[in-house]
């Protein structure tokens, strides 16, 4: 498995180089990953495709960069990989002590510079991590090891730059240490401080993550009101109608924008309506036609609609993990949408990505999407496109 044709650069990594604000993960690795081997992604741009034909590993990698994401905000192994064999590389042979594994890993470039994150994980014979390892530049700082196959934990050392030069303690194996590093670092020293500041920015880039596959098949029902916030599937897509229409009138407006030009009869509004039994309806009022209910539109459309919706709003919209301690206006969403063209016709999909990318110009989101065939986004601005070949 390998990368190639990448349309635009990883941004500069010289040391006067202007660092973003919003921390944000620029490079996920997959160094041995399923169906990936010594792979690496760059995801610097607003709007990234990764393209590539069935069985190349796109959906992979986009679960891959996920369950970073879950690990940085404190779930355990067993909940992120419910199936860890699967992750396992083709072909990869045991040990001899039978013991299998994978490898996966990012960057995360921000206020402090680049930090580098990698993580060995054993599927087999038990779940468990068995290396950690957090780097900023040349200065490792966090550093954990499998020393007694016999204890559930790993023996960690992360820079202290004090009286010692590291601090030593066990950490538990079943979840990532960098998310635990503000809980067991004291902050008292210039390399604590370190530590803790390449840890936030690394946790900040990574939660702020909305995994995103409407599936219009559970769309068209009425929905329960007060659902909350948006889901993966897109199903409570109808509340979540209801609510934005309520609280924001402009982001309605944006989003009435987006479907005159992604929809081939265009809509001059889209409406939900709370019921008396609790459930929400919605529907499309047409130019000069009657309106159309979301059970009506095409899979088309309402993956259409749905995705639209996503690229507008934000973690307090949709079903996201944002760093609560940290200022909205310091975290970037990353919206990874596996299929993003699925269903989609020509001007839907380039509609889309024109949304995509505008939104991720503003610095608040981007988005990284897979699909099989990406020479349809050729002719658009400030799409990159990554493409995986076996």
């Amino acid at each position: 498995m390998g990368v190639s044709s990448v349309s635009t650069l990883s941004a500069s990594r010289e040391p006067d180089v202007v660092r973003p604000v919003r921390p944000r993960v620029t490079e996920v690795r997959l160094s041995a990953f399923a169906v990936h081997r010594r792979v690496v992604l760059p995801l610097d741009g607003a709007f990234t495709l990764l393209a590539g034909p069935s069985g190349s590993g796109k959906s992979t990698a986009l679960r891959a960069y996920a369950a970073l994401a879950r690990l940085a905000a404190g779930a355990e192994l067993e909940e992120v990989f419910p199936d860890p064999l699967s992750c396992v590389p083709d072909q990869a042979r045991p040990d001899a002590q039978r013991r299998r594994g994978f490898r996966i890993g990012c960057t995360a470039d921000g206020p402090v510079g680049p930090v580098r994150l990698d993580l060995a994980v054993q599927a087999e014979p038990e779940l468990r991590v068995v290396g950690e390892r957090l780097t900023a530049g040349r200065t490792v700082l966090l550093e954990t090891a499998l020393v007694d196959p016999t204890r559930r934990a790993v023996q960690a050392a992360w820079h202290t730059a004090g009286s010692a030069p590291v601090t030593r303690a066990p950490l538990p194996d079943d979840r990532l240490g960098t998310a635990l590093l503000p809980l067991r670092v004291a902050g008292k020293t210039d390399g604590q401080r370190q530590v803790l500041a390449a840890a936030e920015q690394l946790l900040v880039a990574l939660r702020s993550v909305f995994a995103c596959d409407p599936r219009p098949s559970r769309m068209r029902a009425p929905v329960p009101n007060g659902s909350g916030r948006l889901l993966t599937g897109c199903d409570n897509l109808a509340d979540v109608l209801w609510r934005t229409r309520a609280e924001c009138g402009r982001r309605h407006a944006l989003l009435v924008a987006a479907l005159r030009d992604g929809c081939a009869v265009p809509a001059a509004d889209v409406v939900a309506e709370l019921h008396s039994d609790g459930t929400v309806r919605a529907w499309l009022e047409r130019d000069g036609g009657a309106p159309t209910a979301l059970a009506r539109l095409g899979d088309g459309e309402l993956r259409y609609l749905a995705l639209a919706l996503v690229l507008l709003t934000g973690p307090g919209i949709l079903e996201a993990d944002p760093v609560g301690e940290v200022p909205s206006a310091l975290q970037e969403l990353t919206v990874l949408a596996d299929g993003f063209d699925r269903c989609l016709d020509p001007r839907q999909r380039a509609a889309l990505a024109r949304l995509a990318v505008r939104m991720g110009e503003r610095g608040h989101l981007r988005c990284v999407g897979a699909v099989a065939d990406a020479s349809w986004a050729a002719g658009i601005d400030g799409v990159t496109v990554v493409h995986l070949d076996r």
